[in-house]
């Protein structure tokens, strides 16, 4: 059982070995922090935090670096996130609130994510699964060329372009868009490629080629991105750490390339509602991760979906500035894309 001090102790190592990445001393603490023990007090302090496998000490050195278990209690204990700057909440508010879409907002996000931490910071786009469309634009660009534009009620739009075989009129045009609105609007993604696979048979032979070449880009826009997928930024962080991994960090940099891996490893992570979460190296083991920390939130889109977004490194890391971070990340994202 660890004493309140004990655990005191083990607050400060994490903390000083986070700071300076060196082994961790008795005369160092009383030197640094005020126990008002002897260094002798606090050495037997750190020996119970060694039987309780807390801390370790690397090779032959005299001072203790944290495990992966003493991280863990150190996450656990701590009662309050370091709060961010004012300056930190400023730059949120205004680089985000300069997004244009959904794709730019989730970019910015990743990159200040990243420049906020040091880490690589990861932003997953909101499921479509239980996306609805919110509504349907063609744009004419020629006679023969328009632009198709798909947008959920997540935010999610997809555009593209379109020739055709034949000149169109904007009355036509104008016609079709309204159908397409009129029967698309609210239906689930899939019930909308359904719809959208027969409209073309509802019109007269005639109009059905023009009508089956939208119908057919607008289906593979509702397809197109059905699969979650990940935005990142920061890899160059984790290449700055590479001391802090035993071994190789290219088997770290070719996990958090493969989206599927991270997908998995954010869909298992057990997050409250409004809350931050710390996966800490070994319980990463089974995604190839075991040397590495996984800070994550949620946040919320406007159509209701819940998505991931957090910080990957070297479980040696700030884990209070990182995860206070996250959490107002997420939470500025909530509210700008519900305001949207």
């Amino acid at each position: 059982m660890v004493s309140e001090r004990g655990l005191e102790v083990l607050r400060v190592i994490v903390q000083d070995y986070v700071a300076s990445r060196e082994p961790v001393g008795s005369k160092s603490i009383v030197d640094r922090h005020s126990f008002g023990v002897s260094a002798a007090t606090i050495r037997n302090d750190m020996a119970l935090l060694e039987d309780e496998e807390l801390i370790s000490a690397p090779h032959t050195s005299s001072g203790r670096v944290p495990t992966d278990k003493g991280y863990r209690v150190f996450v656990n204990q701590l009662a309050d996130l370091r709060p961010l700057s004012s300056a930190q909440r400023h730059a949120i508010e205004t680089f985000l609130g300069q997004s244009n879409d959904l794709d730019d907002v989730l970019a910015r996000t990743v990159r200040l994510l990243s420049q906020l931490t040091n880490q690589v910071a990861l932003v997953q786009y909101p499921s479509l699964a239980t996306s609805r469309v919110r509504h349907i634009e063609l744009v004419p660009l020629t006679p023969t060329r328009i632009m198709t534009v798909f947008i959920t009620d997540s935010g999610r739009v997809e555009q593209r372009l379109v020739d055709l075989s034949r000149p169109v009129a904007e009355t036509e045009l104008a016609d079709l868009r309204t159908r397409l609105n009129s029967v698309l609007v609210g239906l689930g993604l899939t019930d909308a490629a359904a719809r959208l696979a027969t409209l073309a048979a509802d019109y007269p032979p005639e109009r059905r080629p023009l009508v089956s070449e939208v119908t057919t880009s607008l289906v593979e826009q509702v397809l197109a991105n059905r699969q979650d997928k990940l935005v990142m930024a920061g890899a160059a962080n984790l290449a700055r750490t590479e001391e802090d991994f035993s071994g190789s960090i290219y088997p770290v940099l070719e996990a958090i390339e493969e989206q599927v891996t991270l997908l998995r490893l954010f869909g298992e992570i057990q997050v409250e509602s409004g809350g931050v979460t710390a996966s800490i190296g070994r319980e990463n083991e089974s995604f190839g991760l075991e040397e590495t920390s996984v800070v994550t939130s949620e946040y919320s889109s406007s159509g209701g979906s819940i998505a991931r977004l957090g910080v990957l490194g070297p479980t040696r890391m700030d884990y209070s500035n990182n995860m206070a971070a996250v959490r107002a990340v997420a939470r500025y994202l909530s509210r700008l894309l519900d305001e949207d």
